[in-house]
């Protein structure tokens, strides 16, 4: 399993483009520059499967359509809860920027305990409410020894940071909850690749991140 991240749009989001042997790939967090993600995946002659938002906002949707247009086969994938975000620019913030955005509509729904398999890895949807209602982190866990498990959290957990809970839709005392019920407890080995900044690990924020305190 290969993990890229591209530094896109903006607000400076992670998207990952996680590919396979067979060339399969899925991609999370698309929030801008489209044709730099658009090319990467045609340049490596990758074939992406799923296209996931890890919740509704701007910066995580912003690329949707160019990747669409592309693969038009790709499923874009985003918890229920925060489906209409994709296609209200009030409540994907986009409004608040100046300009307003939409996104095609989804064409698969995610809850909790959702398998996407992709290449020869299962990436499980966990549902963690806080910085969205629908914000959701992907977990897979690896399929041999000389793998390590990841999780990618979006705009729940950063390297020493949490998300925002000042947002509407948003929930301090969820996201805390969700972070320390879903994450922590992961092996502290996991890595981390988060929706903004580097990765981490689960040991790293376990230990040191002040807002778990």
């Amino acid at each position: 399993m290969k993990v890229k991240s591209l530094v896109v749009g903006p607000i400076q989001a992670c998207c990952y483009v996680i590919s396979f042997e067979n060339n399969e790939a899925l991609v999370i967090d698309p929030g801008g520059d489209g044709d730099v993600i658009v090319d990467y995946l045609k340049k490596n002659k990758l074939k992406p499967k799923y296209l996931v938002n890890t919740h509704g906002h701007i910066d995580h949707i912003g690329a949707n359509h160019e990747i669409k247009k592309a693969f038009p086969d790709i499923q874009i994938c985003i918890h229920q809860a925060d489906a209409d975000m994709l296609t209200s620019s009030d409540r994907n913030l986009s409004t608040e920027l100046g300009f307003e955005f939409s996104s095609p509509e989804h064409d698969r729904l995610l809850e909790e305990n959702d398998v996407l398999a992709v290449g020869k890895r299962k990436f499980n949807v966990l549902h963690v409410p806080g910085h969205t209602r629908g914000g959701i982190c992907l977990l897979s866990e690896p399929s041999s020894k000389k793998e390590l498990p990841v999780i990618f959290t979006g705009d729940t957990l950063f390297a020493m940071g949490i998300g925002r809970s000042d947002f509407p839709g948003g929930s301090h005392e969820q996201l805390i909850s969700g972070i320390k019920n879903k994450i922590l407890t992961l092996p502290e080995e996991t890595v981390v690749y988060s929706g903004h900044g580097p990765a981490t690990t689960v040991g790293v924020e376990k230990a040191g991140n002040p807002w778990l305190k």
